[in-house]
């Protein structure tokens, strides 16, 4: 993200707002990897931090091999198409074959070693039995050297780091990592989460019926995307549920939270309303070094410390909540983890909408991609709309003051860059 650095002030009285880029930098600098690590199984590593380097004992392949069905043969014997020869051995993968015997073709099959004396392979599409001579195949395109070949070493050779400690494993990467032989990976612990929301009109479905709802109380849909985003960052969670809208409250759940937790994550209560209390309540058992982002949606954003425990503070609506998450708490986590690639990195995509709100804070606007290939634009932005980061597949970053016209050029980031 490479929007500007720039400090927003704020009215009299109150602390100016911090950039976005600098806040996440402030947050990195805090996030010390955490000691220790676990030893997995190479199934269950996925979305894991490796904490060592996988270094292969082995060369892959093995050995030469052939990448298609068909004949190895020597390529200088055979001078024409439509050349005759004796088939003189068969080879499967998993067996191994003789030299190839002069004047004569080996049947091959894919990933079959690749006899002596052969340098080629020609693939069976390009080769026919001959009727009336029994184990005599015509080869009907001349093939060049090396062709349909997989030359042993080509994918890893021994003593190569294949993958390196800090890197978040694909399921590509568990592939590579079982192709050299490793059962289990050392990777780093999962971080111990604490996750409680705050809001008096917080209500959970399933205990109360949508038509006997109280005036003015709402379900807590932040708890269950919190949860599940913790959970694809590779947390363990602790859920504490919905904590009181009173200070005593929320000191007894934070001094709870700190306790055996590397982070406590709260939703809501981090504006300056006089029934928000968790900047008082963190300031009174910690400290707290961050408050408020120049960023929309997602401005009351908090970050401190509870004791040993980091502590971060998201909005309350839900949408600044969401990418609060993305933008903040993703990358803290991933470092924690001793990650060592949190960016991700936004394209250039075409906007077929016109934005003229331009806004003092940098903005983050739900956006899907059209048929068209460019951006369409979600109508309602509000930070309140959940609906919009359903039905968009990414937002538009867009820099402080900048107005956006249909056809400009804009910074795309896609939800699914971030939920990997």
């Amino acid at each position: 993200m490479n929007s500007p650095r720039a400090v927003i002030p704020s009215p009299a009285g109150r602390p100016s707002l911090r950039s976005l880029d600098d806040a996440l930098a402030e947050l990195l600098a805090h996030a010390v990897p955490l000691a220790g690590s676990d030893t997995v199984s190479t199934f269950d590593a996925d979305s894991r931090v490796l904490a060592t380097d996988v270094v292969s004992a082995l060369q892959v392949p093995p050995e030469d091999n052939s990448s298609m069905d068909g004949y190895a043969v020597r390529s200088a014997e055979l001078l024409e198409e439509g050349a005759v020869l004796r088939v003189s051995q068969r080879i499967a993968a998993g067996s191994s074959g003789g030299a190839l015997e002069p004047g004569t073709v080996a049947r091959i099959f894919t990933g079959a070693p690749i006899p002596a004396g052969a340098d080629a392979v020609v693939m069976q599409e390009d080769c026919e039995p001959v009727a009336d001579r029994e184990g005599f195949v015509r080869v009907q395109q001349l093939p060049k050297p090396s062709q349909w070949i997989r030359r042993a070493g080509e994918d890893v050779t021994r003593g190569a780091t294949v993958l390196s400690k800090g890197e978040r494993l694909t399921p590509a990467a568990l592939g590579l990592a079982a192709s050299i032989g490793m059962d289990v990976l050392q990777v780093a612990r999962k971080p111990q989460v604490a996750l409680f929301s705050t809001g008096d009109e917080l209500v959970m479905p399933g205990e109360v019926a949508p038509e006997q709802m109280r005036p003015g109380a709402i379900y807590n849909s932040n708890r269950f995307f919190l949860r599940a985003l913790l959970a694809r960052m590779g947390c363990e969670v602790t859920d504490m549920g919905i904590v009181p809208d009173r200070r005593d409250a929320t000191l007894d759940a934070l001094r709870s939270a700190a306790a055996a937790h590397d982070l406590i994550l709260t939703s809501g209560g981090v504006s300056v309303g006089e029934e928000d209390h968790i900047k008082p309540a963190v300031q009174q058992l910690g400290r707290l070094d961050l408050w408020q982002i120049a960023m929309k949606p997602g401005k009351p954003f908090a970050y401190g410390r509870v004791g040993s425990a980091h502590f971060m503070g998201l909005p309350g609506n839900p949408v600044s909540s969401f990418l609060t998450f993305l933008l903040l708490v993703r990358p803290f986590l991933l470092r924690l983890q001793g990650a060592t690639d949190v960016a991700i990195k936004p394209i250039a995509a075409r906007a077929h909408f016109t934005w003229d709100k331009a806004d003092k804070r940098r903005e983050f606007l739900r956006v899907r991609r059209d048929a068209q290939g460019g951006l369409e634009l979600f109508a309602n932005q509000s930070s309140g709309v959940l609906t919009s980061a359903v039905w968009g597949d990414g937002v538009v970053d867009n820099p402080s003051g900048q107005r956006i016209t249909h056809g400009d050029s804009v910074q795309f980031i896609a939800f699914s860059e971030w939920l990997a």
